[in-house]
């Protein structure tokens, strides 16, 4: 039997775009992926993006909040950063692991300006399609973003090992 990938999901404080890729992740491809979701600040979770999620069948209100740091040890073959200043600030990560920058909107920010609670919530269920699009193509759509892998490190990434 092969192992499962273990792919990172990381964001700026995994409350909502990390966290619904994670919960994609885990309810589309749990075969095949071991998902996780961090951020390189915690923010908790976002009580939006649970419900959204829920609406389109995925309960992630067991997750939490974390931060990169919690899952050093874990040796990830991917680390998929879903907002640019997460990717941006990405830590480096010991070994083989690959680093893939797959953006999507900031679901609080766009919803600032909304002048209902459904309009807010119509921009935080645009993302969680689009992240789900995204996962329904995993894990083979990985190895598109070969490039990305090679590229150096953004200026201001800090720590040890491969990008």
């Amino acid at each position: 039997m092969l192992s499962k990938l273990k792919v990172l999901f990381l964001c700026t404080g995994n409350s909502c775009r990390s966290q619904m890729a994670e919960g994609w992740a885990r309810h589309l491809k749990g075969n095949a992926i071991e998902a996780y979701s961090a951020g390189i600040e915690t923010h908790g979770l976002n009580p939006h993006a649970v419900r959204v999620m829920a609406e389109a069948g995925v309960d992630i209100s067991g997750q939490r909040s974390k931060h990169v740091d919690e899952l050093r040890d874990v040796p990830f073959d991917y680390v998929v950063t879903v907002c640019d200043h997460a990717h941006e600030s990405c830590p480096l990560f010991p070994g083989r692991t690959k680093v893939v920058h797959v953006g999507f909107d900031d679901p609080p920010r766009r919803a600032r300006d909304a002048r209902t609670e459904e309009e807010a919530l119509g921009h935080y269920r645009r993302v969680r399609d689009e992240i789900r699009a995204f996962v329904e193509q995993l894990p083979e759509a990985l190895t598109g973003y070969r490039a990305a892998f090679d590229a150096p490190p953004p200026q201001g990434a800090v720590g040890g090992g491969s990008r």
